[in-house]
């Protein structure tokens, strides 16, 4: 290769390598996890602890301190650590409105930035299980009118739900760089079982059993209504508001599994006269395949779009035993996954078209600079200059697959009626076949005659 050649393709690789450290800002870390999965299993929370405060400023960018909030938070919470897990989700909870606010704000403006350079302000499924668990940090603290408060933001969360989304759209139907109209897409979950279930748990236990009634019809609506998220037979909780002769009702509140991944759709767009057709395309029921958008014809361009990923769980039942005798099988009330994969519709079509846009604005703008920089640079040099501008682009158009990691994936709920006084209680989770895959050893409670008896065990397998 001549001399000059040789420089040419040494600038090459020097614009390439300035191309991947600049665009690191625009790609999802996940590093911060490798080994999370094996300390979760064992139930290590406190190395699990150490684990992500340690990536702080590293993995986790001032960008990303939301996700920090919740990954740190929802640990804590595990580890028994109450105060310090409601201490960070309630600032997650508190940078996902603010961020989400300022976000309205820049709709317009940021219309053709990559979503992973922006500051995320979270899935709307964690913005509502934040509630959810701080709810049960404060019952854990024995703060039950606390816990009411976190427990009706649920549901005022889901009713604001699709009208968050469409002050969204309608700032990003203010941009110059529109190219179609934004339109939010349809959710079908307002009421929420699990809340439902701590809210008429507390109304029982202060004695207000109308209220306790309603709860309970809530829940059965739920079900009927929302068979798109309850898609699994509805747990039997005739008996939560009977009498129990004598002795006390225990209420058990287990989460398993994992919640879900973000992963991506490669997407190919071929332009023509005013129009774009889309290839590649997975979901069609969902993605258009031809959109029209002003453009000329005969250019070709990838983009990526996330897509929320249901984690399967290994775990295929879960008994509680108490005193080493009787074995009590838990019920499903809530699958978390169908939950963050309804309420991600609300806004995928946003992100779809934006995601399209950007790709038409940026790829066009990049096809007639490459013309450009051939026609003054022709040979080699030319075409690698060329091939760096592609590359450059490829590298600023990743998905957003940012999410927390550490939610769980389902809650199954069981009531055991005992004797007031002291009982051991262990938990055994078994895999799909029966086979027993782990035991949790909860120890002694003291079951008490007034009050809230209420156990909760986790394991994220």
């Amino acid at each position: 290769m001549q001399l000059k050649q040789r420089h040419i393709v040494i600038i090459f690789f020097i614009i390439i390598s300035m191309g991947l450290v600049g665009c690191a800002n625009m790609m999802t870390s996940t590093s911060q996890y490798k080994g999370t999965d094996q300390k979760l299993s064992s139930q290590d929370y406190n190395a699990a602890i150490s684990q992500i405060e340690a990536a702080k400023d590293k993995q986790y960018k001032q960008k990303d301190r939301v996700l920090y909030y919740l990954d740190l938070g929802m640990l804590y919470h595990y580890a028994h650590q109450y105060e310090k897990s409601n201490e960070l989700l309630t600032l997650a909870e508190n940078d996902m409105q603010d961020l989400y606010t300022k976000s309205i704000s820049k709709a317009a403006l940021s219309l053709l930035l990559n979503d992973n350079a922006m500051d995320y302000f979270g899935e709307d499924y964690e913005d509502i299980y934040v509630n959810v668990f701080k709810a049960l940090n404060y019952l854990e603290l024995d703060k039950y009118d606390d816990s009411f408060v976190e427990i009706r933001r649920i549901n005022l969360k889901l009713g604001m739900l699709e009208d968050k989304y469409q002050k969204y759209a309608t700032e990003m139907n203010k941009s110059s760089d529109k190219k179609s109209e934004f339109k939010t897409g349809q959710i079908k979950f307002n009421n929420d079982a699990l809340g439902r279930y701590l809210s008429m748990l507390l109304y029982r236990t202060e004695g207000k059993l109308d209220d306790a009634r309603i709860d309970y019809g809530k829940i059965q609506d739920a079900f009927e209504l929302q068979k798109n998220i309850y898609n699994f037979q509805q747990p039997d909780l005739s008996q939560e508001l009977s009498s129990t002769n004598g002795l006390v009702k225990v209420d058990v509140l287990s989460f398993v599994g994992k919640s879900p991944k973000k992963e991506k759709y490669d997407l190919y767009i071929t332009t023509h006269k005013d129009y774009v057709t889309i290839t590649g395309v997975t979901r069609p029921e969902f993605f258009q395949a031809s959109i029209a958008i002003p453009v000329e014809e005969g250019y070709h361009f990838k983009f990526s779009v996330p897509y929320i990923s249901p984690n399967i769980s290994v775990i295929g039942k879960v008994k509680i035993v108490v005193d080493e005798g009787e074995s009590f099988e838990l019920a499903k009330l809530e699958d978390i996954n169908n939950v963050a994969t309804e309420t991600f519709k609300v806004k995928e079509p946003l992100i779809y078209l934006k995601s399209l846009t950007r790709s038409v604005v940026k790829g066009v703008i990049a096809e007639k600079q490459k013309a450009k920089m051939e026609a003054n640079n022709p040979g080699i040099k030319g075409k690698l200059l060329s091939l760096a501008t592609d590359v450059g682009v490829d590298l600023t158009e990743n998905a957003d697959v940012r999410i927390s990691r550490f939610f769980p994936g389902k809650a199954l709920i069981g009531e055991l009626n005992l004797t007031p006084g002291k009982h051991i209680f262990k938990v055994n989770y078994y895999d799909l076949n029966g086979v027993v895959l782990y035991t949790e050893n909860l120890g002694e409670k003291d079951i008490q005659p007034n009050g809230l008896n209420l156990i909760e065990t986790v394991y994220l397998r």
